[in-house]
């Protein structure tokens, strides 16, 4: 480690209030979004009366009322969806408002015969004008699965809205359709064909001309988006990586979380020093970091500034999950962002760790009892492994996953095995009496990656489902009592968010509102496992290191916290694509294995 750190020794909880967003651009958006629903109904229910505006307009051509209801229709979805775009300053979405609203406009006096409707939209029009500086976002990264989302939620919207549509006028309508006929005619009219239900006058030819641009507009978004020129999401370059580990070589024992900025599907910005970096990951328009940046810790706000400048750039909200304390106050006084305590990470000093002791009465029990069922553990470098038997620990690991999801972000490295981390550890529990299976006698693996020169990171803990419980106890003792051999004084063990809360909620005196937090916590442990890690984090006595998420504004942190849970894993959107709508992949780096990933540290 070199330098001192270049901040003052404050508290990071709640230490500054970050700058609100820009206005501008989320009140044009909101705007948008109410010109887009009233050029919706402008295009759905018929005029209510005559005016002079409706004998003007009566002088044009009969096909320009049902084409104009379609218009005004089409136009008013299509500014619906750019609103959200809009509010993000996207470049693109400006450029679509601007050539819609006119549009709108037109179709308003021709269908509607409405001047207000038409100085609306141009009202909207003249500030997305003066302040088209303000809309200047890059796009973000995208893939083809978005063109399946659009379609089913294109599809099922202009349905209900074909609804609306083909009953908007009920004294016009010829009979009284059932409400299955008035569905089929939906569905028809979506793809052009006439349907059972019939209306009198021009009507016929409005609700016609709408449903087409329904259907219409469903089609022609779902080919955009499936056929046009991909923005994929940034990778580790194998001159990043490298400059990565050139880092962390003279500063990767500040952060046990450093070696993890290696998974090769986040991002990186250096500082323009070169000495520091931020690894960062893009999930729904969140630009997620983990950890501390990178590197000697007097060049941090350089690399921090270029995080916010591309976070401004392509208007992502920036956030940082797991930063520490020392992390925390730089990003906060660099940034003006806000930080928060999200949990505590479990450090265990090799030195001091001993299962003698009443304390350890029930980790010493429980591994005496799984070794005198026959059971023993090896505790090896990468590196030590013959490729047949890295080969099986890596199949293994995979295969016993426990989920169809692949699983970690912030501490999962997300992979094994691979020639380059040749430094990582190993753990493994085998049992030589019993039937040997697809991978022998392998029954446990603990992964973790190197801290600095003394220290390694859990990475993931994975067992044989048949094998007998507490193999993770088992193998956690085994590392920690390999460590001097291996030169390593410290290990870093699982993440336990809310510790704390968790902690003092159960202690006597602790008030009602600290016991109904807890309470919510432990209810919540029933799918994520907060206290249940917090507990088996406690067996071994660890000293406790507190985490904190960095972000923006706190209308920010459900944004962040669905992100997080996306990049994790804990949450999949994306669903299984057709094979001509799957995204081309560029040829990827020589690997020698297949990668693995997985946050065992949250599993």
């Amino acid at each position: 480690m070199s330098g001192a750190v270049p901040t003052k020794p404050t508290s990071v909880r709640r230490v500054l209030r970050g700058p609100r967003p820009e206005t501008v651009p989320l009140l044009v958006g909101r705007a948008c979004a109410l010109v887009g629903l009233l050029d919706i109904a402008a295009g759905v229910f018929p005029r209510f009366r005559h005016s002079r505006m409706h004998a003007l307009a009566e002088v044009l051509p009969g096909a320009f009322g049902p084409f104009a209801a379609a218009l005004s229709l089409s136009a008013g979805v299509l500014l619906l969806l750019l609103a959200h775009g809009l509010k993000r300053r996207k470049r693109r979405a400006w450029r679509a408002a601007v050539a819609l609203l006119p549009l709108g406009a037109v179709a308003q006096f021709t269908y509607r015969h409405s001047l207000v409707g038409v100085l609306i939209s141009l009202a909207l029009l003249l500030p997305l004008l003066r302040h088209r500086d303000q809309f200047a976002a890059l796009p973000d990264p995208r893939s083809r699965w978005r063109a399946l989302a659009n379609f089913v939620l294109m599809g099922a919207g202009s349905l209900v809205l074909g609804l609306v549509v083909v009953n908007a006028h009920p004294h016009r309508m010829v009979g009284d359709p059932s409400l299955a006929d008035r569905l089929t005619h939906v569905l028809y009219g979506l793809f052009g064909v006439e349907g059972p239900v019939d209306y009198w006058d021009n009507t016929s030819w409005t609700v016609a001309f709408s449903l087409g641009a329904l259907g219409l507009l469903t089609a022609i978004t779902t080919v955009y988006l499936a056929f046009r020129p991909e923005h994929p999401a940034a990778r580790l370059t194998e001159d990043d990586e490298a400059r990565l580990r050139d880092l962390l070589a003279r500063h990767g024992g500040r952060d046990s979380l450093g070696h993890f900025a290696l998974r090769r599907d986040k991002a990186v910005v250096f500082s323009p020093s070169g000495k520091a970096a931020v690894t960062y990951r893009v999930v729904s328009g969140v630009m997620l970091a983990s950890g501390d940046p990178i590197g000697d810790v007097e060049a941090w706000p350089g690399a921090i500034e270029r995080f916010m400048d591309e976070a401004r750039a392509h208007s992502w909200t920036p956030a940082v999950m797991g930063c520490s304390e020392t992390g925390g106050e730089v990003w906060t006084r660099e940034t003006g962002l806000d930080a928060l305590e999200l949990g505590d990470e479990a450090v265990v000093d090799v030195a001091d760790f001993s299962l003698a002791g009443r304390a350890m009465r029930n980790v010493r029990q429980m591994v005496k009892r799984i070794e005198r069922a026959g059971y023993e553990t090896r505790v090896r470098r990468v590196a030590d492994l013959g490729d047949a038997e890295l080969d099986r620990v890596r199949r293994a690991a995979d295969d016993w996953r426990g989920t169809d999801t692949e699983r970690g972000f912030s501490m999962a490295l997300g992979r094994i095995g691979d020639p380059s981390d040749g430094d990582c550890l190993i753990a493994t529990a085998h049992k030589q009496d019993a039937e040997a299976g697809e991978y022998g006698d392998l029954k446990a693996i603990l992964h973790f990656v190197p801290w600095g020169p003394d220290g390694v990171s859990l990475d993931l803990m994975r067992r044989d489902r048949s094998a007998d419980p507490g193999m993770n106890e088992l193998l956690i003792v085994a590392a920690l009592q390999a460590a001097p051999k291996l030169g390593i004084a410290r290990v870093s063990l699982n993440f336990a968010m809310f510790r704390a809360a968790l902690a003092r909620g159960e202690k006597i005196g602790a008030g009602p509102v600290l016991r109904a937090w807890r309470g919510l916590l432990v209810f919540l442990s029933r799918w994520f496992q907060i206290e249940s890690l917090y507990k088996f984090n406690a067996k071994f006595r660890p000293r406790w290191e507190p985490r904190f998420v960095v972000y923006r504004a706190s209308a920010d942190l459900p944004r962040i916290g669905f992100a997080a849970m996306q990049a994790e894993g804990f949450v999949t959107l994306a669903p299984p694509l057709p094979r001509f709508l799957r995204r081309r992949t560029t040829a990827r780096r020589p690997c020698a294995h297949r990668v693995v990933e997985q946050d065992a540290r949250a599993a």
